[in-house]
């Protein structure tokens, strides 16, 4: 009987969810399916074996364009370009149902965990970089009318081969009302100015002291207006200064709340690690630093955390952050992607900073192993 009712729960999970528990996958297999399984892809429509697509410079290609009730399921991307900053020239938007502002919007390597610019292999249970290049996202997106996916080349060279697979399911019925939109928000900050770059170690007296009880200063992750539920972050930070980057805590601010309701002790521990993440790199499904660099100024490091086990839900706003060193002392170069499901229509993004800005780079901003710089 109690295998039976959690077969019935499985059932009747929200799609989001259901669609992103490898438990449920197994325990539905056996149900008929009420879908019509589609995929968008760049096959050569010849029936040869050019099964890509080039995108010239200042060029946009349009991956998927499709009308619902649908829900895509799955993402598949590989890129052949000799440009070395392409994973930050190509702009990644999505959009949902009409609507002119994109639900997605960030470039393709930082909305992958890629945010340094550069590739390297990590397993996540929503995303996933395989051997060889090989870009995966299983965040399910339902749409009710309409789904738009393209990508802009903002870079100076062509991309010689974009291969593609979009994986999406067509329902002959409207969604259930409760389905929430996908998003994505890219954020950065090249430097994160902290508040001062007199201090020689993170645990000098003058930085300890320091109160941050209300966020002020913090790396803004996302903010968002409406109703939904964060379910996760990928950041990748380039040290400007000597010493360990994390020391700051991650804090959210639900619907309007002027102090965190949640609020955390460091980011190595929000991002599910310890201990500045020990000396190595590692990456399970719902967290990791598949990139753990050292603790000097131009040190390079990539980490993820994903709530699908308990998503953070708001009913009128969210703000999600996290200091930069205690209390926000230090200034290195933050890059991210926020991922949350919300009702529409979402609050404006930040504007996208312009190509250059977004690749990493060190920046004179003073402090330890900064001073000449």
């Amino acid at each position: 009987m109690k295998k039976l009712f959690a077969l019935l729960i499985f059932c009747f999970l929200p799609l989001p969810l259901f669609s992103q528990d490898p438990a449920a996958w197994l325990a539905t297999l056996p149900q008929a399916k009420d879908y019509v399984q589609h995929r968008a892809s760049s096959y050569d429509r010849t029936g040869g074996n050019a099964d890509f697509r080039t995108i010239a410079a200042g060029e946009t290609l349009t991956l998927l364009d499709e009308n619902g009730p649908g829900l895509i399921s799955h993402i598949w991307i590989t890129i052949a370009s000799d440009d070395p900053h392409h994973l930050k020239a190509l702009v990644l938007r999505m959009y949902w149902d009409g609507e002119a502002s994109p639900s997605v919007e960030t470039p393709i390597g930082d909305f992958f965990g890629l945010g340094l610019g550069d590739y390297y292999l990590y397993q996540s249970l929503p995303l996933a970089v395989g051997s060889d290049k090989a870009l995966n996202c299983f965040f399910p997106m339902p749409f009710q009318k309409h789904a738009r996916i393209s990508i802009t080349n903002e870079g100076a060279a062509k991309v010689d081969a974009f291969y593609f697979n979009i994986d999406y399911r067509a329902y002959s019925q409207a969604l259930p009302a409760d389905q929430l939109y996908f998003h994505a928000q890219y954020r950065q900050a090249a430097p994160n100015h902290g508040w001062t770059n007199q201090w020689n170690s993170n645990g000098d007296a003058s930085v300890n002291d320091k109160k941050n009880l209300n966020g002020e200063g913090n790396y803004v992750w996302m903010e968002a207006t409406g109703r939904g539920h964060f379910v996760g972050v990928t950041m990748s930070v380039l040290q400007n200064q000597d010493g360990w980057f994390g020391e700051g805590d991650d804090m959210f601010f639900v619907d309007g709340e002027k102090l965190p309701s949640i609020n955390g002790t460091g980011s190595e521990d929000y991002f599910l690690g310890a201990w500045d993440f020990g000396d190595h790199a590692f990456s399970y499904g719902l967290f990791g630093a598949p990139v753990k660099g050292q603790e000097l100024a131009g040190g390079r490091s990539s980490v993820y955390r994903f709530h699908l086990d308990s998503p953070i839900p708001f009913t009128k706003s969210l703000r999600a952050t996290i200091e930069h060193g205690h209390a926000n002392h230090r200034s290195d170069n933050y890059f991210s992607v926020a991922y949350w499901y919300q009702t529409e229509p979402h609050a404006a993004f930040p504007a996208l900073p312009p190509l250059e800005q977004r690749i990493p780079k060190i920046i004179a901003v003073g402090g330890p192993g900064n001073a000449g710089k």
